[in-house]
C-alpha cells in the first residue's frame, strides 16, 4: 500500500526535487532509480513477501529506497538504533528475527563483528548509490511470522531491559499520516519538510519521511542532528520550510543561533513534538525561527501523531492541540474508570492509527489493550475545546532529547553492583534534554561506593542518553500501602528542591 504512495510519486512527477542531501537535490526519478536497484538486491537475496530486513542505516536517500525496496516485495522495515548498544541490538534481532541486517558505512566493525558472531548476516550499504557488494542472503522468516498488512516494526528496549516492538501496519502509518494533513492545514505539496528526525523515531519515520510522499512534497534529508551546525547549515543551503523537531533540538538551534547574531528566514512551519516544550523558550523560539511554534502530541502506538495544535492563530500555548481527526478519547482512572470530560486523567484512545498490538508480547497487550481501547500511559489535562495538556506520565517512562528511557532497565544494570541494595531511577526536569535520568540508591549494608563510581558502572553499560546524570544515596524509599516504590513522590520532592 505504502509502496504504491511511493511509486506514484514518482511516476508522476519524475523531475520534481524529491530529497535534497549532502548538498545536491535529488530528483524523483534518480531517487526511483536507487529504489530499483535496491529493490534488485533484495530479491536477488532471496528476500521476499512477509519477511523483514533490520536497517542501521540513518537518514539518506539509501533508507528512504530500502524502504521503499522492502515494501515492494511484501516485507517489513525494521529500523533500529545503532547507539542502543550491542547487547541490547541483539536481543532486539532475537526477538524480530530478520532476514538480514543493513547496514551503514559509519557504523564500527566492532558492532558489525558483533552481529555476525550472534548469527546475523550483516551487510553495508552507502547513503547514496549501490555499490555491487552488498550481499545480503540472509534466513528465511518462519511461515508463522507472515503478516502481509505490517510495514515497519519499531522497537525500544522495553520496560524491563527486554526488547519491546511495535508493529505498524500500513494502514496505521497511511491514516496517521491523512490525519496530520487534514490537520495542518497550510502544508502544500510546495513546502518541503526538514527530516533531521531518525527514521528509527516513529515521529521522523511517519511525519518527516512518508508525510511529504503521500503528500507531494519535497525533503531535506540531513543523517544526524549533531553537531547543530550542520543542521542550520543544511537548512540554510537547501531552506526547507517545514521544520519538524523535538523540543532539545529547538534549544540547540536556538542557543547557536543567538550567539552567532542570526535568525532563520523563509520558516513557514515549525512543529514541536516528542517530549514536552518549554513554554518559557516560546519567545526566544519564535524569534529565532520567524514563526511560532506549534506542538504535537504522539506515542509509537498511535502511528505516532496523536494530537497536534493545527495552526498558530488557533494554538494554546502549553497544550499538544486536539485530537487528529478519526482517534476516539477516554480519561480514565488509574484503576480504570471511565471520567468525564472535560477533566483529568489517564488517557486512552482508540482509531486506525492504533497498532494492532505489541509484538509477540501478550501480557503486555493484556496490560495496555482493553476492547479495542489503548492506554497511553500519560496522565492528562482535556478542555472544553478538546485540546490536551500532558501532566504527567503514569508510565515511568523518561524522554531524554526525544529517546524513550526505561528505568527499569536502568535500574537493572545498577542492581548488578554489589554495593547496591534497591535502585530507581526517575526523570528530573533539564533545559536542555527535557529530562535527565537520577538514580536514588539503597546500598546495601556497611557496602561503599561513590557516585562517579556507579555513573562509570552504567557508562560502561548503557547507551550514553541511558546513564543518570546524578545519584543521591538514601536510607529508605516512598512507598505505597501495597509496597510499591512511589517514583512521583520522588519526583515531586525533588522539583520542590528547585
Amino acid at each position: 500500500m505504502l509502496d504504491k504512495v511511493f511509486d506514484d510519486y514518482i511516476s508522476s512527477r519524475p523531475d520534481k526535487n524529491c530529497c535534497w542531501f549532502n548538498g545536491r537535490w535529488w530528483t524523483a526519478r534518480e531517487f526511483g532509480e536507487l529504489a530499483d536497484r535496491c529493490t534488485d538486491v533484495l530479491r536477488a537475496s532471496g528476500f521476499s513477501a512477509g519477511q523483514k530486513l533490520a536497517v542501521l542505516v540513518p537518514n539518506s536517500p539509501m533508507s528512504l529506497a530500502l524502504m521503499l525496496a522492502v515494501w515492494r516485495l511484501g516485507g517489513v522495515y525494521c529500523p533500529l538504533n545503532e547507539k542502543t548498544g550491542e547487547i541490547s541490538l541483539i536481543k532486539t534481532l532475537g526477538l524480530l528475527k530478520p532476514f538480514a541486517v543493513a547496514l551503514s558505512e559509519g557504523v564500527k566493525q566492532e558492532l558489525e563483528d558483533a552481529l555476525k558472531n550472534s548469527g546475523w548476516h550483516c551487510a553495508r550499504f552507502n547513503f547514496e548509490r549501490i555499490t555491487g557488494n552488498e550481499n545480503l542472503t540472509g534466513e528465511t522468516a518462519p511461515a508463522d511470522d507472515f503478516d502481509k498488512t505490517l510495514a515497519v516494526i519499531f522497537s525500544t528496549s522495553g520496560t524491563t531491559g527486554d526488547p519491546k516492538a511495535v508493529p505498524l501496519t500500513h494502514e496505521n502509518i497511511l491514516d496517521n499520516v491523512k490525519a496530520c494533513l487534514e490537520t495542518l492545514v497550510d502544508l502544500t505539496p510546495e513546502n518541503s519538510l526538514l527530516n533531521v528526525l531518525p527514521n528509527f523515531h516513529a515521529f521522523g519515520f511517519t511525519v518527516c519521511c512518508v508525510l511529504p510522499f503521500v503528500l507531494g512534497a519535497s525533503q531535506v534529508l540531513v543523517t544526524s542532528f549533531m553537531p547543530p551546525s550542520n543542521t542550520l547549515k543544511a537548512i540554510e543551503e537547501a531552506k526547507p520550510d517545514v521544520l519538524l523537531l523535538v523540543p532539545t533540538m529547538m534549544g540547540f538551534a536556538v542557543s547557536m543561533l543567538e550567539r552567532q547574531g542570526k535568525k532563520l528566514t523563509g520558516i513557514k512551519i515549525l512543529i514541536a513534538g516528542g517530549d514536552k516544550y518549554n513554554i518559557k523558550m516560546d519567545d526566544r523560539v519564535t524569534a529565532a525561527f520567524g514563526v511560532p511554534v506549534i506542538e504535537g502530541y504522539g506515542i509509537t502506538e498511535c502511528s505516532p501523531v496523536l494530537s497536534v495544535n493545527p495552526t498558530p492563530a488557533v494554538r494554546k500555548l502549553g497544550t499538544v492541540g486536539p485530537a487528529l481527526p478519526r482517534f476516539e478519547l477516554q480519561l480514565r482512572s488509574e484503576s480504570g474508570e471511565i471520567l468525564p470530560m472535560p477533566g483529568e486523567g489517564v488517557l486512552w484512545c482508540k482509531g486506525p492509527s492504533v497498532t494492532p498490538g505489541y509484538y509477540h508480547a501478550d501480557e503486555l497487550n493484556h496490560e495496555r489493550f482493553q476492547d479495542g481501547w489503548f492506554n497511553t500511559g500519560d496522565y492528562v489535562q482535556i478542555d472544553e475545546d478538546g485540546y490536551i495538556k500532558i501532566l504527567d506520565r503514569v508510565t515511568d517512562i523518561i524522554i531524554v532529547g526525544g529517546f524513550n528511557v526505561y528505568p527499569q532497565e536502568v535500574e537493572a544494570i545498577l542492581a548488578e553492583h554489589p554495593a547496591v541494595a534497591t535502585p530507581v531511577v526517575v526523570g528530573m526536569p533539564n533545559d536542555i534534554s527535557g529530562e535527565v535520568p537520577k538514580a536514588f540508591i539503597v546500598r546495601n549494608k556497611d557496602a561503599e561506593v561513590s557516585e562517579r563510581e556507579l555513573v562509570n558502572f552504567c557508562k560502561a553499560r548503557l547507551s550514553h542518553y541511558k546513564v543518570p546524570r546524578s545519584i543521591e544515596f538514601v536510607d529508605s524509599l516512598p512507598l505505597s500501602a501495597t509496597g510499591k516504590i512511589l517514583r512521583r513522590v520522588l519526583r515531586q520532592k525533588e522539583r520542590e528542591k528547585k
